[in-house]
């Protein structure tokens, strides 16, 4: 059985699975995008915006973050997400203010630290602004990437910036007053973005408080998004729209973020917050995988792999890998009690639960 846990950082909700000791199979590791789709259903699976994997590091970090979105695509980098990766490893670990992890993400090294009040304040690494590294087809215009995109039945003035995963952000007037929806979802797939593109539409109420509304590639309408907050001040600042220091307000709530001296790194500062910690239900679980490789592996040739040669409909009808695996998932359920499959797991919930309770009486 594998634990799983929920978190959310301004109502950005992100599924957890623990893997830093390898723990985790490759069907889960190297998911299925069909099977993340369906545990971030709201209504068929657990729900949320993500799916987080905490891996074993690659590289000079503590540990590896992969991060999927609802619709099973693979995100470089969520700045709501590593805060609730963050505050997970503080919550298992019992780890007090002051820790702080160097966390690998396809981004780059990206350092959360856990603060007094809870809070975290994460090191998101210095924006991307060169057109081709964002990536955008917009022009560099006075060291931003900005320019018109072109809607069916509107112009926009747009500004691109890259926080290792790329951000178009649309300065209005009214956010109330827009189709956000629509011009949410044109944006994200305008031709202007060739990886696609999170959308970021801002009013500016001050010059150290901001309001954005977010689309979030992958995930449609969400109610917050980390690196979409820093890309907006970064854009905000270069259009002189905004001090270095501001309030974004998103939704969801508040960030406060920083680009000290208009260069080097983006400051964030926000909440996680644990939701609950539960058990995969084999219902739930991505097709199991088969320990016992083909006799032809022995002989120098790939293993046969019913997730992906049977894709089109089972090759071997007299010996189906599906078939035994599911056997041996249906004598594991009729041998054991659902006390006892909830057991296998409760051990870990119960050791992450323990220790919120201590931090937080600090």
């Amino acid at each position: 059985m594998i634990a799983f846990s929920k978190y959310q950082g301004l109502g950005n909700d992100f599924l957890i699975l623990e893997g830093r000791q390898g723990q985790l199979p490759k069907s889960i590791t190297e998911p299925d995008p069909t099977w993340v789709r369906q545990v971030c259903d709201r209504r068929f699976g657990i729900g949320g915006d993500g799916l987080i994997l905490a891996m074993p590091s690659q590289g000079q970090g503590d540990l590896r973050m992969r991060i999927f979105n609802a619709d099973g695509s693979e995100a470089e980098m969520c700045g709501n997400g590593i805060r609730c990766l963050a505050r997970f490893l503080a919550d298992s670990d019992g780890d007090t203010p002051g820790k702080s992890w160097s966390i690998e993400t396809p981004a780059g090294l990206i350092r959360p630290e856990l603060q007094s009040d809870g809070q975290l304040l994460v090191d998101m690494g210095a924006p991307f602004l060169e057109p081709s590294s964002i990536p955008t087809a917009l022009p560099l215009v006075d060291g931003l990437a900005r320019g018109v995109a072109e809607l069916a039945e509107q112009s926009l003035d747009v500004a691109a910036v890259g926080m290792g995963n790329p951000h178009v952000v649309v300065p209005v007037d009214d956010l109330s007053s827009i189709p956000f929806d629509a011009w949410g979802a044109a944006l994200e797939v305008h031709p202007l973005f060739p990886a696609k593109t999170n959308v970021h539409f801002l009013q500016v109420h001050a010059r150290d408080r901001l309001e954005i509304r977010v689309w979030e590639r992958g995930a449609g309408r969400t109610l917050a998004c980390g690196t979409g907050a820093c890309a907006t001040l970064v854009a905000a600042v270069l259009l002189d729209l905004a001090d270095n220091r501001a309030e974004v307000m998103l939704p969801g709530g508040p960030l406060q973020i920083a680009w000290p001296g208009r260069s080097g790194s983006v400051l964030m500062t926000g909440p996680a917050v644990a939701v609950f910690d539960g058990v995969l239900s084999p219902d739930l679980m991505p097709a199991w995988e088969v320990a016992m490789a083909e006799p032809s592996a022995a002989a120098g040739k790939a293993p046969f792999d019913c997730s992906s040669d049977c894709v089109n409909g089972c090759q071997q009808p007299d010996n189906c890998l599906r078939d035994a695996a599911q056997q041996q998932v249906q004598a594991f359920l009729n041998s054991t009690s659902l006390d006892a499959m909830l057991n296998l797991a409760s051990d870990s919930l119960e050791q992450r639960t323990q220790a919120r309770l201590e931090r937080d009486t600090l």
